[in-house]
């Protein structure tokens, strides 16, 4: 027992250290929406000559990486995402058009003989793969040449440079210089060009970007005819400004796209939005983790203070964890982090609710007996249902993409930090302190000499809460049909993340009101706008496809309307993709579930696990009637918020099952009915006080975690209210009414003779 104490000491000092280290000298890393700054998501697309595979979406993923690196922007980030994606993010950019325009461009550069001037009248005729026949293009002035086909093109192109005319002060160019075959090309097709009298179109040679000429030079006169331009270098001259030869010499420079790329989502959150979120998140756990602590020091008392110890440990670690990972904080991964301080405290009420009821069932009480058997005893319900979770979390991260996906890291990173500060380092404090003299001599300090007020109620009445479970599934049913009411009457308010479409949040100098603001954008030709008030001096504007110069119209309308008007967020997700992330969170979801269902049968019995997921299902549809009533939408935060509450439900039903199995196998003859109320009546006090701790951290993120949090602190005040609901009078009647229509109690299975009914029972 001393040898095994000091090596659970030894481990948490161990994980500790590590963890103040790693917090120390790594810092996490942020997501968009809490620094500030532009995503874009491009899609690969397929030409009649390349595929755009994997190997294609490589190739044009180092392209843009030397784009992005001629930047300038610090901490960029680049990733594939599946065969055909590439998800850029530019910390600290606030123009998405500059950007996108920059990344997007396929920066086709090719190099023309001048054929002469064509006809006024004449249609443009822009190259075609695979043909050769002549182009008509219009040159910088607005004249249309007939274009030879292509003599170079950007392979052909080793590097460009925008440089100041400093000497005879005419202005900006761009130097290209060519690789060994380009020089040769070059030097054979200004030497064709100089053979051409001054002023004859046909000595000009045409530089084309993107079916555009952006310069079309006369070749100097000093230029030998058939020797053309040696040397390997050349320059593009004209009326550039600074910013415009910047850009040509970083299109030139960083090469042509292999395939071209569309836009299919692009977020841009302004910095002030996430260093407010921070903040506010930041308050709401301090105050909100303060009176969690309080509480559970007041109900449980010197234990109850280790606890909050190992609490702030678990805080400690996690962050650790995600910095050291690398993983990347979200505005919900942070909402969901603070949460889990007060769901983590779950283990700790297990632990100390099992010691109060061995204590009080010993002949000669021990705190320190009891506190080892609270722990012994209640491990298999923190490994249950923390497994579950984890699976979720598994399967939610390999399926999923996006938030979804970021929510799986968070979630998986606070289980294993939670069953670490609950069994290793509470039990490391736990021990010490209730082993000393003086807390031995007032065994009432250590709060687990006295059963507490909620057991000793429950005690006293013995409410037989399970005498009719059909009753209890009649409410369920009748809450499941206004829910699913609200779904058909109302309908679902999906998010942008899940439709596709435009949504640009402003910040005003003066109050406008959403009516106004709706009929001044009607007025600029977008009647379908949909504008709401996200706060006192805010506006949201969703609509559907924009292009930038749509964007910048509705951005002056509103600033028309309310003095100046500062664009803090601006979200663009194609409908392709919007689709696709509905369809794999809900595939994700229904495997996640579908594993839980396997797991819990397998440790419990089919019934129990069918009756668990069913607990799920009902608190998931009357999450989302209550959405659809209160018309909310549903995004990427409500799903975050959905995923908790599932954790937390089946986290409710695990301990609850668990103790229904104890308790059958210590009497094999009682009914389901009467086991499972017992069950209820001793794990009633660990519900209570569990909820409590998570609810004062809401309370607190709903009232201090700003806009953006508020819809999330709701959905989870209605989950954990609904979720705390199921797991008692929902999956206990399921089971118990499973029971009964399988035709065999799950502590007594039906066997095919009746005169073996002795037979030894099975356990839940």
């Amino acid at each position: 027992m001393i040898r095994s104490n000091k090596v659970r000491a030894l481990f948490a000092l161990i994980v500790i250290a590590l963890s103040v280290y790693i917090t120390v000298t790594v810092p996490v890393r942020l997501g968009l929406d809490l620094r500030g700054g532009t995503q874009i998501v491009l899609e690969t697309k397929s030409t009649s000559a390349v595929k755009a595979d994997s190997a294609a979406t490589d190739r044009t993923l180092e392209v843009l990486r030397g784009r992005v690196d001629a930047l300038g922007v610090a901490e960029p980030s680049l990733v594939r995402s599946g065969s055909n994606r590439i998800i850029v993010e530019l910390p600290g950019v606030q123009d998405p058009k500059k950007a996108a325009d920059v990344l997007g461009r396929t920066a086709q550069l090719t190099f023309h003989q001048v054929l002469g001037v064509a006809d006024p009248k004449a249609k443009p005729v822009k190259p075609t793969p695979g043909e050769s026949k002549e182009l008509v293009l219009p040159d910088e002035s607005g004249q249309k040449l007939r274009l030879q086909k292509a003599a170079l093109t950007g392979k052909d192109v080793k590097g460009a440079d925008a440089l100041f005319d400093q000497e005879r002060g005419a202005g900006w160019y761009v130097t290209i210089d060519f690789n060994k075959a380009g020089s040769r090309g070059w030097a054979k097709l200004t030497g064709e060009a100089a053979c051409k009298s001054l002023g004859d179109p046909m000595r000009r040679v045409a530089i084309v970007l993107d079916d555009r000429i952006i310069s079309s030079p006369q070749v100097d006169a000093q230029v030998s005819c058939g020797v053309g331009i040696t040397g390997g270098s050349t320059q593009i001259t004209g009326s550039f400004t600074d910013a415009e030869a910047r850009e040509l010499a970083l299109l030139i420079s960083g090469g042509a796209l292999p395939v071209p790329v569309e836009t299919v989502q692009q977020n841009t959150v302004g910095p002030t939005l996430g260093a407010a979120a921070i903040r506010a998140t930041a308050w709401a756990a301090v105050i909100g983790t303060a009176l969690t602590a309080l509480f559970i020091i007041a109900v449980y008392r010197l234990t109850g203070f280790l606890a909050t110890v190992a609490l702030a440990c678990y805080g400690l670690i996690s962050y650790a964890a995600l910095a050291g990972l690398g993983a990347t904080l979200t505005l919900p991964g942070l909402a969901g982090f603070v949460l889990a301080i007060g769901m983590a405290v779950d283990a700790n009420v297990l632990v100390f609710e099992r010691a109060r009821e061995e204590y009080a069932s010993m002949h000669r009480p021990s705190a320190r007996s009891a506190l080892t058997a609270g722990f012994r005893n209640a491990f298999s319900a923190i490994a249950d249902s923390n497994i579950t979770t984890l699976i979720a979390a598994g399967l939610l991260f390999f399926l999923s993409t996006g938030p979804v996906r970021g929510f799986a890291v968070t979630l998986a990173i606070g289980v294993i930090a939670s069953m670490i500060s609950a069994l290793v380092i509470t039990r490391v404090l736990a021990d010490f302190a209730v082993s000393r003299r003086s807390v031995r001599r007032r065994p009432q300090l250590t709060g687990l000499a006295s059963t507490g007020r909620v057991r000793d109620f429950l005690v006293n009445r013995n409410p037989q809460l399970m005498k009719h479970p059909r009753r209890w599934l009649a409410a369920s049913a009748i809450a499941l049909v206004l829910a699913g009411t609200g779904i058909a009457v109302r309908g679902l308010n999906f998010g942008l993340e899940f439709t596709g479409g435009r949504l640009i949040e402003y910040s005003t100098s003066t109050t406008v009101s959403p009516d106004r603001a709706r009929s001044a954008l009607a007025d600029a030709g977008f009647p379908g706008a949909v504008v709401q008030a996200s706060g006192d001096k805010e506006l949201t504007v969703r609509t559907e496809q924009l292009t930038y110069d749509e964007a910048s119209r509705i951005t002056e309308t509103i600033d028309s309307l309310g003095g100046t008007a500062e664009k803090i967020r601006d979200e663009q997700i194609g409908p392709s993709i919007g689709e696709e992330l509905r369809r794999n969170a809900l595939i994700a979801l229904s495997v996640a579930l579908g594993a839980q269902l396997l797991y819990l049968a397998a440790r419990f019995r089919f019934v129990f696990g069918t009756a668990a997921v069913g607990a799920l299902a009902h608190d998931v549809i009357i999450l989302l009637g209550a959405f659809a009533w209160l018309g909310k939408p549903i995004d990427a935060v409500f799903l975050a918020a959905l995923l908790t509450v599932i954790g937390y439900s089946v986290n409710d039903s695990v301990v609850v099952f668990d103790r229904v199995r104890e308790l059958i196998q210590r009497n094999r003859k009682k009914p389901l009915s009467e086991v499972s109320n017992t069950a209820i009546l001793q794990t009633l006090p660990r519900t209570v006080n569990t909820g409590m701790g998570a609810l004062l951290i809401l309370a607190a993120l709903a009232v201090l975690g700003g806009d953006s949090l508020t819809d999330f602190a709701l959905a989870l005040l209605i989950g954990i209210a609904v979720g705390t609901y199921s797991s008692v009078f929902t999956a206990t009647p399921l089971a118990i009414e499973f029971s009964k229509r399988g035709g065999a109690s799950p502590h007594r299975p039906q066997r095919r003779k009746p005169a073996r009914r002795s037979a030894p029972a099975a356990q839940v």
